[in-house]
């Protein structure tokens, strides 16, 4: 083992045991996480403080450099407390990997908090037009729309992903695409995140029309390729496989959760119109066995992918298996997780029905988990066809 995975190791375990400690307080708050539609600010930045935002920058970037492995550790971790805790981190967390692409000057001062709490969409749903500012400064004017912005109300940095007039996207006749670096005061964040599950998550939608920013602020992505981070495993690692890989820990840890509960819960209950408890069926028995092994094999499965395609990136970009078998072992982590949810949360009947239980709420929140498209089971499709057709489209795996 090299001194940096015996670090990485190290780090790990810390965090690991750094999520387990949050985990009381994320269950007794959680019907206060639902009630303001986020997560309360002194919570946000207890996680901020422990790292849980920082987690895949590398150190030289101000964050820990955890692998992806342990990242989706984590976030398993934290969700058995509560999925939008940990949705949160997970998102605060990968849209830091545009650190690399920040002026060393402007990173400084996205880190003049270093415990700073950050979120981000993905989706280049703005534009970036260059434009001087009122005393010339070069810089660009920034516009757009971005949904499902999780944790925005919470952070002091929000990016955006945009499309950026007058730069080389590095591929003919397509835009240089990157991300727009926001203050919460330059945005306007609507209060539109009304839904089922994952209410804690504050997903709302942000717009800005005709804001100015210096040119440091937008973020280009094709520079993290032409910069000495290039070599970095992380960004060989492949994107769209890590940015889904927490979402189905997420799921995971919430199913686990559920086989717990059930297990607990039918030691004490005695069902209506029966003397025996709950524990003493057979159907039970089985149910809670079939669900137990369902969420090993998938958990297996998932971070064995996770562990090979770390391997791969230690020396090279990963090929096109490697980026199928993370984005279908993701959907099969999900999709396994929402059946031992539902299944668990049938075999005790009315009990789950209750705010007080954690099964209701982890049904609500897997399902809302389970309509983002990058776990959607279009990716099986895309991903089937690499197996018969070598020469498609694949960027989006």
């Amino acid at each position: 083992m090299t001194p940096a995975a015996t670090s990485d190791v190290v780090d790990g375990e810390a965090m690991l045991a750094a999520a387990a400690s949050f985990l009381g307080e994320l269950r007794e708050r959680s019907v206060e996480i639902d009630r303001l539609r986020k997560l309360p600010q002194d919570l946000a930045d207890s996680l901020a403080e422990a790292g849980f935002y920082r987690t895949l920058v590398p150190p030289t970037l101000g964050g820990l450099g955890l692998s992806p492995t342990t990242v989706a550790q984590v976030s398993e971790t934290l969700a058995t407390g509560n999925a939008s805790a940990a949705w949160c981190t997970f998102i605060g967390a990968t849209s830091q990997i545009m650190f690399a692409a920040l002026t060393p000057e402007q990173l400084a001062e996205v880190l003049r908090n270093p415990d700073v709490i950050t979120a981000g969409v993905f989706a280049s749903s703005g534009r970036a037009t260059p434009a001087p500012g009122p005393d010339g400064t070069d810089g660009y004017v920034v516009g757009g729309r971005w949904a499902w912005a999780s944790g925005c109300q919470n952070s002091e940095w929000i990016s955006g992903g945009v499309q950026i007039d007058g730069q080389d996207s590095g591929d003919s006749g397509l835009p240089a695409l990157g991300r727009a670096f926001f203050r919460p005061d330059e945005i306007l964040i609507h209060d539109d995140w009304h839904t089922s599950g994952l209410r804690g998550s504050g997903s709302s939608t942000f717009e800005c029309h005709d804001v100015w920013l210096p040119t440091p602020r937008i973020a280009n992505g094709a520079d993290i390729l032409r910069s000495p981070y290039a070599a970095e495993p992380l960004y060989r690692f492949p994107l769209f496989g890590l940015l889904a890989l927490p979402i189905g820990a997420i799921a995971l840890g919430m199913a686990r959760a559920c086989v717990d509960e059930v297990i607990e819960v039918a030691k004490a209950k005695v069902p209506q119109g029966s003397r025996r408890t709950l524990a003493q069926r057979p159907a039970l028995h089985s149910a809670v066995a079939v669900a137990d092994t369902e969420v090993r094999a998938a958990r297996t499965l998932l971070y064995t992918t996770i562990d090979a395609a770390w391997d791969r990136a230690q020396h090279t970009l990963a090929d096109i298996a490697t980026r199928r078998d993370l984005r279908t072992a993701t959907v099969h982590a999900m999709q396994t997780s929402v059946r031992v949810i539902e299944s668990m949360n049938t075999a005790v009947g009315g009990t789950a029905i209750f705010e007080s239980s954690p099964l209701q709420r982890h049904l609500r929140d897997v399902h809302t988990a389970s309509a983002h498209f990058m776990v959607a089971m279009s990716v099986m499709e895309v991903a089937g066809r690499t197996f018969f057709d070598p020469d498609m489209d694949t960027s989006g795996l």
